[in-house]
């Protein structure tokens, strides 16, 4: 399914009505430790249990891990993914994959704005000119926009992939975005991502076996030298480290 983000709106809102931050507040204010050393999957049982169809994941399709855990416990679960109009054709392909050999309910949310569109209200090549607002037009205003419907969502963050992750919790408050954020594979380590890849027959991005371990758009994204840091080919020869989804 493929959803402009006021359709995903649309679409969500024909849900059943959600709890109040406060009370999503209150609900994770003790969760997250008491989850902390749980598996994965036992992460996801109670963010299903807790919000039903209020739940989603999100992937980026740098493999299908996330995707592949959640249709274990929850088959049928939304599965949103951000076509930017700037990815890879490898990431559009391990979408495509996905969709067709998991038991999700895929939606693709788009920008309000095609490429095409943004380029003639703020100059061609945003990303050069103003990274920043290029991540927040075609990334965060989009992605918050699709969750409006939910009160919780998953993400496939690991505490492993920078520094500025290492305290990212299991489940945890999202004061920006009002929702509870859940990371079920937070402490996972690249081996036990690599060992459930393996052990599982997980969809995983070609770009992935390229050098590329960190996928992003392609204008601002590199291939990354055996060693280096696997975040450093994202905004290659520039300070920005995140695109501010997170």
């Amino acid at each position: 399914m493929s959803l402009s983000t006021q359709a995903a709106r649309a679409f969500k809102g024909t849900h059943t009505a959600g709890r109040s931050p406060e009370e999503l507040r209150e609900l994770v204010s003790h969760v997250g430790a008491e989850l902390e050393l749980a598996p994965a999957e036992n992460i996801i049982e109670w963010a299903v249990a807790t919000f039903g169809e209020r739940f989603c994941v999100t992937s980026s399709m740098g493999d299908a891990v996330l995707a592949h855990l959640a249709a274990k416990v929850a088959p049928g679960v939304d599965v949103v993914f951000l076509d930017t109009g700037y990815h890879f054709a490898e990431t559009i392909g391990t979408r495509d994959a996905v969709e067709a050999t998991l038991p999700v309910n895929l939606i693709t949310i788009s920008p309000v704005q095609s490429v095409a569109e943004q380029d003639a209200a703020h100059g061609k090549d945003l990303y050069k000119t103003d990274p920043d607002l290029c991540c927040k037009l075609r990334k965060v205003q989009p992605l918050a926009e699709s969750l409006a419907g939910y009160d919780a969502w998953a993400t496939g963050l690991r505490r492993a992939e920078t520094h500025n992750r290492v305290i990212a919790p299991v489940v945890g408050w999202d004061a920006r975005k009002q929702k509870v954020k859940v990371s079920p594979i937070a402490r996972w380590s690249d081996e036990q991502v690599e060992r459930y890849v393996v052990d599982n027959g997980v969809l995983v991005n070609p770009l992935v076996y390229d050098n590329y371990p960190s996928i992003g758009c392609w204008p601002c994204t590199r291939r990354v030298a055996p060693g280096d840091d696997p975040r450093s080919g994202r905004w290659a020869g520039t300070n920005k480290t995140e695109c501010g989804i997170h």
